[in-house]
């Protein structure tokens, strides 16, 4: 079928909208048709070059709910008309990681940038004989997509699609970097360095598992507000300034956990987090940086004397198909708020405006809300 597609032609360029083909499922796979999609900043890393990918053009998009409207061969546990989420980590359940509890880390996520579909190695989106590269092998910044099932999540069919999409990639991964990786206990100092789609969900996530302090750090002053409404209970602008104020704050334990959830990452930020760690607390690495820089500001001393851990993050150090039903249970008793988190929400069309209010720090989530003109 021929569908519209917001893609990435050229590095350094805006989004395009064009009409692809889309291919139907072979073994494996669902066609699912999506009511909303996520602006996540991973897909902003593409458009920068910061994120590796093996040709262009690339659909964009990795975030997104919507209804199965086809089934290929061998699917099981899913039904044409079932509610789903897509993670952007596909779970097979039967790999080495999988079968051990670590979902996040399933080896079918090895071909998440390559495009290539998992169920054959082909490219199920298409502009006449040209392959394109589907982001996380979703690509959401279309109203229908061809996805294979270990990337599908069944879900209730009450739970608002257009807010169960963003527990696909920035819920989780924020809510898991506190909870599921960072292990906070009640009585913990959290901060969050960065309070943007991903951050506002590690304090949201903070907050649940009991902290006693959650100190947001933001330079801007509308999602610094935002984390004091979603439980922070402090706030700087930097952290020059937090660092300042932690110790009195803490009586001079400094942070159980550090997640870093800037827009992207660089070198110097781990010395940074380190700094606010208490002894034999961790800093979480949750934020993605350019693929080209080894670069890290790193006091070794402090970490072996101090005992301080460095711990990479990827969705949140869950599984998908744990976390994703299980905070969509927490949205149904009031525990996590989705409603909030989306400030604005945008046709297709305007996909360059929402990444322009991402940049200029105005959202907490843009959406993209597909319509019936869509279809």
């Amino acid at each position: 079928m021929k569908v519209k597609a917001a893609l990435l032609n050229r590095i350094g360029a805006d989004w395009e909208i064009s009409h692809v083909e889309l291919g139907d499922p072979v073994q494996g796979e669902v066609q699912v048709r999506l009511a909303a999609s996520g602006l996540c900043h991973s897909d902003a890393h593409l458009a920068s070059g910061a994120s590796p990918v093996p040709f262009l053009p690339v659909l964009g998009g990795h975030e997104g709910a919507g209804v199965v409207t086809k089934l290929g061969q061998g699917v099981s546990g899913i039904e044409v008309g079932d509610h789903v989420v897509l993670a952007f980590i596909p779970a097979c359940g039967t790999c080495p990681p999988c079968s051990v509890g670590r979902q996040n880390l399933c080896d079918a996520g090895a071909g998440l940038l390559t495009g290539k579909a998992i169920a054959d190695d082909t490219y199920r989106v298409t502009r006449g004989d040209q392959p394109i590269v589907q982001m996380c092998l979703l690509g959401t910044f279309s109203p229908y997509v061809t996805v294979h099932q270990a990337s599908v999540v069944k879900i209730g069919k009450d739970i608002p699609l257009d807010k169960a999409a963003l527990v696909g990639c920035g819920v989780s991964t924020g809510w898991g970097s506190a909870t599921a990786i960072g292990d906070t206990r009640p009585g913990d100092t959290v901060v969050v360095i960065g309070v943007g789609g991903v951050g506002i969900n590690a304090v949201q996530g903070a907050v649940h598992a009991g902290a006693r302090f959650v100190v947001a750090i933001d330079p801007v002053d509308f999602k610094r507000k935002k984390a004091l409404e979603f439980g922070a209970t402090h706030t700087y602008t930097s952290v020059e300034e937090a660092a300042a104020e932690l110790p009195a704050l803490t009586w001079g334990v400094l942070a159980h956990v550090v997640i870093i959830t800037v827009g992207e990452i660089k070198g110097e930020h781990i010395q940074q987090a380190l700094g606010l760690t208490a002894k034999g607390g961790q800093v979480i690495v949750t934020a993605m940086g350019d693929y080209r820089d080894m670069k890290v500001d790193l006091n070794l001393f402090e970490l072996t004397l101090l005992q301080k851990r460095l711990q990479g993050a990827i969705f949140g150090g869950a599984g998908p198909r744990s976390q994703i039903p299980k905070l969509l249970d927490l949205y149904r008793a009031g525990h996590l708020r989705l409603d909030e988190l989306v400030t604005k929400t945008y046709r297709l069309e305007d996909i360059n405006q929402g990444y322009r209010d991402m940049a200029d720090g105005k959202n907490l989530r843009g959406v993209v809300v597909y319509s019936d003109a869509d279809y």
